[in-house]
């Protein structure tokens, strides 16, 4: 968010009803990331209902249960006397912040299929407000082929991360079998176990090679990483267009529907997480498409940028365990990106879609051995402490001198 002038600012916390002499919370180097000039991520969720959507009770569920579950959902992004961002609460106006959309009446389902697509495209490419809390809520009351009506959210990345978001869903959910009694997951645990010294140090010796691959890998990512983000580029692609001002043009948001019972069957068959069969599902689509349906196998060089979760947890987090003082994961965005080459589609994996998938995991269990999106997190710090959130070529430049002294600093670690 940009504020122009000392006397713009004012005006707006006048007419916001900002309190200036309310303490306030600061934005993470993530969340002014997210939220600049030249960038503005949001996140769009959409739930399915199998009944239809009474938005009476909306705006009494918005407010008794949706804004008290953290501040940043009725705060303001404003900067302060210094130029640092910070988290401004403000007198929430929910009227603005819901949206139910008038379609046509008495169309198919399919028709509504249509309509839905539409609506997503055209919020997608909406900027939210800079004048009220970054979040949206649109309510959909038309039967669709896999719904009776559907909730959408739109909320700014600068709020949090999916764990953090996900955890502010599941905190308006209650059990159906006793709902005085708070939701609660399996978490991943380890059976203890007991080594004896001399198992002990043979596991050091034997860990040895792996920490030196992990070394490796970690220069090559992290110095990968620096390539693509100023030097190295793509191939031209049914995917990338090279032209200027793509950023500026219209986007089509399409949706897929994947049975879970078939993608828990791969994830048993392969060994490998659900995550790992559904990047390696993108990949593979992501491959097919740019074969602009032709039987001819395409090698052009196209690289996807991974988010990877960097919370060290084992399971679910409640919110008030996430706001809590020194929590084990905290509220907000705790994650860093990796480069990844989309591998390369064989005349046998196009027949074996499974073999393919394999492959792809192979590559981001690679990529997560490295330490490159730690790395990558270290270098975002010291471009926001040096330029800020808001940089040019010029700073970019300088950037790249302090990236090599991270690169090299690790290797002499290792």
């Amino acid at each position: 968010m940009n504020i122009g002038s000392e006397a713009q600012y004012r005006n707006m916390v006048k007419e916001l009803n900002v309190d200036e002499g309310e303490s306030s919370e600061p934005v993470s180097p993530t969340g002014q990331y997210f939220n600049s000039s030249v960038l503005s991520i949001c996140v769009l969720a959409v739930l399915d209902s199998d009944i239809p959507i009474d938005d009476s009770p909306a705006l009494a569920l918005l407010k008794d249960v949706f804004l008290p579950i953290n501040p940043r959902f009725c705060s303001l992004m404003v900067k302060d006397e210094n130029g640092v961002k910070q988290w401004k609460k403000v007198e929430v106006k929910l009227e603005d912040h819901v949206n139910i959309p008038n379609f046509p009446p008495g169309l198919s389902p399919a028709s509504y299929d249509n309509h839905l697509s539409n609506y997503l495209s055209k919020i997608a490419m909406e900027q939210l407000p800079h004048n009220r809390p970054l979040w949206n809520i649109h309510i959909i009351k038309y039967p669709t082929s896999n719904a009776a009506g559907n909730l959408i959210f739109k909320l700014h990345h600068s709020l949090g991360d999916g764990f953090s978001l996900m955890g502010a869903l599941l905190s308006c959910l209650q059990r159906a079998d006793n709902p005085s009694v708070p939701l609660t997951f399996p978490s991943l645990t380890s059976a203890p176990t007991t080594t004896s010294l001399s198992l002990k140090t043979n596991c050091i010796f034997k860990n040895i090679p792996n920490v030196l691959w992990s070394a490796f890998n970690t220069v090559s990512d992290f110095g990968w990483s620096l390539l693509k983000s100023s030097y190295v580029e793509d191939d031209i692609s049914l995917i990338r267009s090279g032209g200027p001002g793509v950023e500026f043009k219209p986007i089509v948001v399409s949706t897929m529907t994947f049975s879970l019972d078939h993608i828990k069957q791969i994830k048993t068959k392969l060994g490998v997480t659900i995550n790992d069969v559904i990047t390696g599902i993108i990949f593979f689509g992501t491959r097919l498409y740019m074969q602009g349906g032709s039987n001819k196998l395409n090698s052009e060089n196209s690289t996807a940028l991974v988010l990877l979760n960097t919370r060290n947890i084992g399971g679910y987090k409640s919110v008030k365990e996430m706001v809590k003082p020194d929590p084990e994961s905290a509220w907000g965005n705790q994650f860093g990106f990796l480069h990844v080459s989309l591998p390369e589609l064989t005349t046998v994996e196009s027949c074996k879609p499974l073999d393919f998938v394999w492959k792809a995991q192979k590559l981001i269990q690679r990529k997560r051995n490295s330490r490159a999106v730690f790395l990558t997190g270290q270098l975002l710090e010291c471009l926001r402490k040096f330029t800020g959130p808001e940089w040019n070529e010029w700073h970019w430049l300088i950037i790249q001198l302090k990236a090599c002294i991270l690169w090299w600093s690790a290797y002499l670690r290792v």
